[in-house]
């Protein structure tokens, strides 16, 4: 079974930056994407990032510009640089990866991020 461990997460002032970091337990599967997502209190989960093993990315509108998404294939890790965070960017963060000839989904636990005004 495939876990997923992000870390990274933490309190920031607004206009500060994080970097965000998430590692597969494991490694001989075919990893088709890697993703980022986020919940807000009382939000539905949204897509935030995600980049194919061919290097293909697609952001949501509301962090173009600002975030970058970036993975490692040998060492089955997949990065997210935040700058210029936003208060509304607060939210716990979640990375995802598609493994497998179906894209079955794999989820981390999460990683608070916290943008003070």
């Amino acid at each position: 079974q495939v876990q997923l461990v992000e870390s990274g997460g933490g309190l920031v002032q607004a206009g500060g930056s994080l970097r965000l970091s998430c590692a597969a337990s494991s490694s001989g599967f075919r990893v088709n994407a890697m993703g980022w997502y986020r919940q807000a209190p009382g939000k539905q989960r949204e897509l935030v990032a995600i980049i194919t093993t061919g290097g293909s990315t697609n952001y949501a509108d509301s962090v173009k510009g600002r975030f970058t998404i970036s993975r490692d294939n040998a060492k089955n890790t997949v990065y997210l640089q935040m700058n210029s965070l936003k208060p509304e960017d607060t939210s716990v963060y979640y990375c995802n990866f598609k493994l497998g000839y179906w894209s079955t989904d794999y989820w981390g636990k999460g990683t608070l991020v916290t943008v003070s005004s």
